[in-house]
């Protein structure tokens, strides 16, 4: 009885520490929505897109872009796409918009950064506005991001992307997705300028072009595979103040209709997150088993006190995931599959670190990184 009191003790632990930490990791409170501002002039923001073979999602990417206000400048890189992603961008006709053909990837850099390093080249505008080929804007919500970082003097602004959640998978893993990322980036130690933590989202980020010029381009995260974190810490420990958050005004329309396309998501940065340290995953690993797994194994136990306390443990996973769930209006019941969704995690996470030893590395779009 002793040692398998001591075996679940680790979880509620963990859990307690979550639910209480003052700066609330769980919470959903660090959220921006369009507000729907007046008209306005947006001749000084340029909006930099990098697409490679982004046919299916670039139409609706650029028409939510028409209601945003006047002289909005439009880049889009071509990263070398082989379908349709130019002739559909065309037919948009959007005003100012700018299309760039890119050329070979260089030794050293990412895809995604060679193609938005390509594109910062034309920039002439102060303020850019970084936007994945697959992500909608909300009418409004460019003036409201630049609204927000000129009163808050703020250097650069990211929204995590409200992901698409109408699939089975989808409804089952993209909240938790989130939910864990918060975990591990929290964005209310991210917003603050004295804390070493530095959070964003890449699919919607807008930042001064000065600040990114004085950094040296994109050059100065260019094999990074997290590059919206790292761009972020570049900005921050450069002294300049950030801020990231949750929003519904940015869309993404990526599909992950299936375990196995989540999975290759996941997969592509998990172990990159754990800096490719084996000692992190283990630790990591132990972390998550007593987490998720020991909790589910307290209640099979024939102690009450035991099973108690995996009940407890179970009912603080839900009251911290719970906010999450409401955020992105979603049965909450689904709290109660945490414990699942967490090993489903963790083996994503050692199926990244597989991959990385004994596989070809981190596939994105065709391209293979080690």
């Amino acid at each position: 009885m002793e040692l398998t009191f001591l075996a679940v003790m680790p979880g509620l632990l963990i859990w307690l520490a979550i639910l209480l930490l003052p700066w609330r990791p769980w919470s959903t409170r660090e959220s921006l929505d369009s507000q729907s501002p007046e008209n306005l002039d947006l001749s000084n923001v340029t909006v930099l897109i990098p697409a490679r073979d982004e046919a299916e999602t670039i139409s609706q990417t650029l028409t939510g872009l028409k209601n945003q206000g006047s002289g909005l400048n439009i880049i889009l890189v071509d990263d070398q796409s082989t379908d349709s992603t130019v002739e559909k961008a065309l037919a948009v006709n959007l005003n100012n918009l700018q299309i760039v053909s890119g050329t070979s990837l260089p030794d050293g850099w990412s895809g995604k950064l060679w193609a938005l390093e390509q594109g910062r080249q034309h920039l002439k505008t102060p303020y850019l506005l970084l936007l994945d080929a697959d992500i909608v804007l909300e009418s409004g919500l460019i003036p409201t991001l630049l609204k927000k970082v000129q009163e808050d003097d703020l250097k650069m602004l990211s929204l995590m992307a409200h992901l698409k959640m109408e699939s089975g998978w989808e409804k089952f893993l993209m909240p938790a997705f989130i939910f864990f990322f918060k975990l591990l980036y929290p964005f209310h130690l991210s917003n603050k300028p004295t804390s070493f933590i530095a959070a964003a989202a890449g699919g919607c980020i807008l930042l001064e072009s000065k600040v990114l010029e004085k950094l040296g381009g994109f050059s100065c995260i260019k094999d990074a595979l997290i590059d919206d974190c790292s761009l972020a810490k570049q900005v921050k420990q450069d002294g300049h103040k950030i801020w990231t958050g949750l929003t519904h005004s940015a869309m993404s329309i990526r599909p992950y209709n299936s375990l196995a396309t989540i999975w290759q998501m996941v997969t592509r940065t998990a172990y990159t997150q754990l800096a490719y340290s084996p000692l992190l995953l283990l630790v990591c690993t132990m972390l998550m088993i007593a987490a998720f797994a020991l909790p589910i194994a307290a209640l099979l136990q024939t102690q009450l006190d035991i099973i108690m306390i995996g009940l407890v443990i179970l009912g603080i996973q839900a009251v911290c995931y719970l906010p999450t769930l409401r955020y992105y209006s979603m049965n909450p019941l689904y709290s109660l599959s945490l414990p699942l969704v967490g090993t489903l995690y963790l083996l994503m996470t050692w199926g990244s670190a597989f991959r990385y030893y004994f596989g070809k590395g981190a596939v994105w779009k065709d391209r293979h990184y080690n």
